[in-house]
């Protein structure tokens, strides 16, 4: 289901008859993994055993045969007739709409209503699914969402296995370097945890807990775990560090004195990163003893959630640190895209745009909520106004003011009275939105209200623009990079098959077109940038 189809060659037909509808229809609609303890549960394996008797073990099943438990039976049989299917089809189907509208995403509903209308023998079964599979496997999401697939693939290939980390200091306690020093312990790694003072350390180890805690289960696992990760407010444990990860506030000069400092007694072959979010990494690597060794290392937030990581290159890097840590990346269950240490990288430069014209819009009086739902009609994971406040206001006016600048995009009135009011977003409370329990209230729209008929335009456009000279500019290598790291950096609609896959799929020349049409209407910053044509 995560390719655009589902479970053909007999897999939806078996299945919930053999471990009943419900569970089936969750593992088919969803695509997530069971352990062997929940597989077994529900009756979809027969028994588990350890490793050097699985084939004595299968053998013996084999001979013998297996008995199913009655009840196992029973639900096989009852959530599957006719009548119970009627029942659970318009649950399942609602159930599915909350996250994967149809228009998006077919294959969910093509599942359910196959299985629904469909009884009789198992040979009528079989050939509605192949029919129902065989379309769908035709769709462009299907196309897509197989593309995404080797894309993920193709980013999970880079790098290869031989990193030669052990040990990893992070420095900067705050939500970023906190939480990039728990993930690096709960997948391995001796991690040390630096900052000016214990106290700014202490909420960062309490996340790592919960973390740990989420996801450990085993009580002797978790105690391991947790003593990976240590305090180290000195930093002597630099000294011993395979990889430095810096993540202290967004200014350059403080960057670089930490730098020097930190090279005194980092080893002559660990590598030095910074996991800054828009600084160029030329003005950074200035004074630096070995910038061969130097890199940026760009986590999304949260860090437990995102999974992708921007290698930052620069001019006097050696290719050996890219590759070490791609390899480190993989290690840590990340997936890495390498790009060029231009301002705002790929991710952060291609949203931007997007995030400042949402602004604009609002300030124009476009209720957030319209906002936000031509943006979720498109495809994205979230409203560009509701994502603003998760971000934080804070952050994004900082990251905002460096690109704007750079991309030569004014920032939208009314930023600035919400910071100096204390109003930063979802870790306020407040911002654009209210925010209760971690769930933002949205103010009711009133039903008569049109959204301007080019607010779409508006939104996806500019993405798409900087997009195109992003791949113009060579920040990265080429668009197949472009579109995985846009994909797994911010959710960018799936079945579209990223920025690049999409102006291709729509046509360059009418995309071009529209964003003239806007420019005309709206102002210059919606001017198609170079390499349009070469799209």
């Amino acid at each position: 289901v995560m390719l655009g189809i589902y479970p053909g060659w007999g897999g939806s037909v078996r299945l919930p008859p053999l471990v009943g509808a419900p569970a089936a229809m969750d593992m088919m609609l969803t695509g997530r993994g069971l352990r062997a303890s929940q597989a077994r549960a529900i009756g979809l394996v027969d028994k588990r055993v350890e490793q050097p008797v699985l084939l004595d073990a299968a053998m013996t099943l084999l001979q013998r045969g297996a008995s199913r438990p009655i009840k196992q039976r029973f639900m096989g049989w009852a959530t599957n007739i006719w009548p119970v299917r009627q029942i659970l089809a318009p649950m399942m189907q609602k159930q599915v709409a909350r996250k994967a509208p149809k228009a998006h995403y077919p294959a969910p509903y093509a599942l359910i209503n196959t299985w629904r209308s469909t009884g009789g023998s198992i040979d009528k079964r079989l050939k509605a699914e192949a029919k129902s599979v065989t379309k769908l496997g035709s769709t462009p999401t299907a196309r897509n969402l197989i593309r995404v697939y080797f894309l993920q693939e193709r980013l999970k290939g880079l790098g290869g296995k031989d990193h030669g980390i052990k040990n990893v200091h992070v420095i900067g306690a705050g939500v970023m370097g906190g939480d990039i020093a728990a993930w690096c312990a709960l997948k391995g790694f001796e991690v040390s945890l630096q900052d000016r003072e214990q106290k700014y350390i202490d909420p960062a180890m309490a996340r790592a807990a919960k973390l740990f805690e989420k996801k450990v289960r085993d009580e002797t696992k978790r105690a391991a775990t947790t003593a990976r990760l240590k305090s180290d407010v000195e930093g002597k444990h630099v000294a011993d560090a395979n990889l430095v990860i810096e993540a202290i506030y967004e200014n350059p000069e403080a960057k670089k004195a930490l730098y020097e400092q930190v090279e005194k007694t980092l080893p002559k072959d660990a590598i030095l990163t910074t996991n800054t979010s828009s600084i160029p990494l030329t003005e950074l690597r200035t004074d630096i003893d070995d910038p061969k060794r130097f890199a940026g290392l760009h986590y999304f937030n949260p860090v437990a959630m995102m999974p992708l990581v921007e290698i930052v290159r620069h001019d006097q890097m050696d290719p050996a640190t890219a590759q070490r840590l791609a390899a480190f990346c993989r290690a840590i269950g990340k997936l890495p895209v390498p790009v060029a240490g231009s301002p705002g990288f790929l991710v952060n430069r291609i949203l931007m745009p997007y995030m400042l014209e949402s602004i604009r819009c609002l300030n124009e009086g476009i209720p957030g909520p319209v906002i936000d739902k031509t943006a979720l009609k498109f495809g994205m994971p979230m409203g560009p106004i509701e994502l603003a406040d998760t971000v934080g206001l804070d952050v994004a006016a900082h990251v905002g003011k460096i690109l704007s600048e750079f991309l030569g995009l004014p920032i939208p009135a009314g930023m600035e009275e919400k910071l100096s009011a204390g109003q930063r977003g979802r870790k306020d409370g407040q911002g654009f939105y209210t925010w209760e329990d971690g769930k933002a209230k949205k103010p009711e729209v009133p039903t008569d209200y049109k959204a301007p008929e080019d607010l779409e335009d508006r939104l996806i456009l500019p993405l798409l623009n900087e997009a195109v000279a992003c791949l113009h500019e060579g920040v990265v290598d080429d668009a197949d990079l472009l579109d995985a790291g846009v994909i797994f950096g911010t959710g960018f609609a799936p079945f579209r098959g990223g920025p690049i896959n999409h102006i291709r799929s729509e046509g360059a020349d009418k995309l071009k077109a529209r964003l003239e049409q806007l420019a005309a209407r709206h102002g210059d910053r919606f001017k198609p940038r170079p390499g349009w044509d070469a799209v």
